[in-house]
């Protein structure tokens, strides 16, 4: 039994035709995407139902702290998972589940140290959001619930998750952030309308967060357990530490994976500092568009998330064709994706903001900051699917590269110079016109760097 599903997942690195592998391994990956992003959005959708923006701000400062413990996640499960995948087309599973149990353990011990960092430094770190008089409370209830009680559950589910895919198990990778985001989306309302008393809906909100979450990690302990002991991923502290250069491709992935991801939200940040200069109604309506412009971004990394361990997995075994087959599709995929949406936001940019807030004042601020966002979307897929190739490539160098000067040099730079230029749009502007130099130097990276194969490989 367990040397046929060993078979069933081979074929789907190394025998099941490239659309159909893709196919495998992306439908669940963004499936959990758009759960992630729908149970993102249920707060806010939420947390808006009581027509108060300040909650609304409030909880879209947090966004950036929570999106830390996700970067967190990245260091041990992008690292880790793109290594494991590179081990598995090499032969060498007893590595690889090595590899594993390092990557869950140290995965722990950061989300453990940063959870009660947030908890001893919440004052500071609020204030740094720019959190004010009228939201620094409902920042606080939401970031307690949501990081300092949730930091573990949430790094350890999505560790887990990209450890399971990393083996070619997409459906359960995926099973385990569906139901907690499911859940999320059921358990918001009844915590924040039923069982908490009004006025404390935020807490009601990060309570649910929490929750769910924690369900999330219980079910993929569950799957491990179900996978049996000679499973590659494993808890297991017999299986040992994996070898030096084993422990350094995982960080050499995984730290630039965790920086990039850093980077992102300090962009966050910027633009929230930037924004709430101005009123708290832009910060508002600015926190409602970067919810709802990561619908195609979340099903871009879906597709790059299902595309990375097939790219690594043929990388390492040395199936050029295939994997550049496998890049292909996958790009074509999130460039289709990306001129949906710039469709679709353009026209219903009203409506789709008018579903977080009721406030006209802020609505229109969205709709108009909507428009202008969604324009960068190819841009932004372009830019973290090199990023995203060259982490299975296990060159983490370059991806680290890549990300540093896409925040550092391009974008947070651009914040600022048309925020002194333009105003508060030139802060909306800004994504299109950073991405741009951004895609311009991906693809420079890209043919330079590529790995090159021998004629014998």
């Amino acid at each position: 039994m367990q040397a046929s599903s060993t078979l069933k997942k081979d074929d789907i690195f190394r025998e099941l035709p490239v659309p159909a592998a893709l196919r495998k391994m992306v439908i669940p990956a963004v499936a959990s995407q758009l759960i992630v992003l729908i149970y993102n959005m249920a707060d806010t959708f939420f947390v808006g139902q009581t027509n108060n923006p300040y909650m609304v701000a409030g909880t879209s400062l947090i966004l950036p702290v929570f999106n830390i413990t996700l970067c967190f996640a990245g260091l041990a499960g992008i690292g880790g998972g793109s290594l494991i995948s590179r081990l598995l087309g090499q032969a060498q599973k007893d590595e690889a589940r090595r590899v594993s149990a390092f990557s869950l353990y140290i995965a722990i011990l950061i989300a453990a140290v940063f959870s009660v960092c947030t908890g001893v430094f919440m004052r500071p770190i609020l204030e740094l959001l720019g959190a004010g008089g009228n939201t620094y409370e409902y920042a606080r209830q939401y970031a307690f619930f949501v990081i300092v009680l949730g930091g573990i559950p949430t790094v350890l589910s999505n560790v887990l998750s990209n450890l399971v895919r990393s083996i070619g198990l997409s459906k359960e990778a995926s099973a385990g952030i569906i139901l907690g985001g499911l859940l999320n989306i059921a358990l918001d309302p009844l915590f924040m309308f039923v069982i908490f008393p009004e006025g404390s809906e935020v807490i009601g909100a990060g309570a649910a967060t929490c929750v769910s979450n924690c369900i999330a990690m219980l079910f993929f302990i569950i799957v491990l357990l179900r996978l049996g002991k000679g499973s590659t991923i494993t808890f297991s502290p017999k299986a040992g530490l994996p070898r030096r250069n084993s422990i350094i491709a995982v960080f050499s992935v995984g730290i630039p994976s965790a920086i990039t991801t850093l980077l992102f939200d300090l962009d966050y940040v910027v633009i929230d500092k930037l924004m709430v200069s101005y009123h708290e109604l832009a910060l508002a309506a600015v926190g409602i568009v970067l919810k709802i412009e990561r619908f195609p971004l979340n099903v871009g990394i879906g597709i790059c998330q299902g595309m990375l361990p097939l790219v690594a997995y043929n990388y390492a075994s040395g199936n050029e064709k295939r994997m550049n087959d496998t890049i292909r599709l996958s790009c074509v995929l999130g460039l289709v994706t990306a001129a949906v949406s710039i469709l679709l936001y353009e026209i219903f940019a009203v409506q789709f903001s008018g579903l977080f807030i009721e406030n006209e004042q802020t609505v229109a601020l969205a709709s108009d900051f909507l428009r202008i966002r969604v324009l960068a979307t190819p841009l932004m897929f372009l830019s973290f699917f090199t990023v995203y190739l060259f982490q299975a490539f296990g060159k983490g160098k370059i991806s680290l590269f890549l990300g540093v000067t896409r925040w550092l040099v391009f974008n947070i730079p651009m914040l600022f110079i048309l925020n002194a230029l333009v105003g508060m749009y030139g802060i909306v502007w800004s994504q299109v016109t950073a991405d741009s130099l951004t895609v311009l130097l991906s693809f420079i990276v890209f043919f330079k760097f590529r790995p090159k194969f021998s004629k014998k490989s």
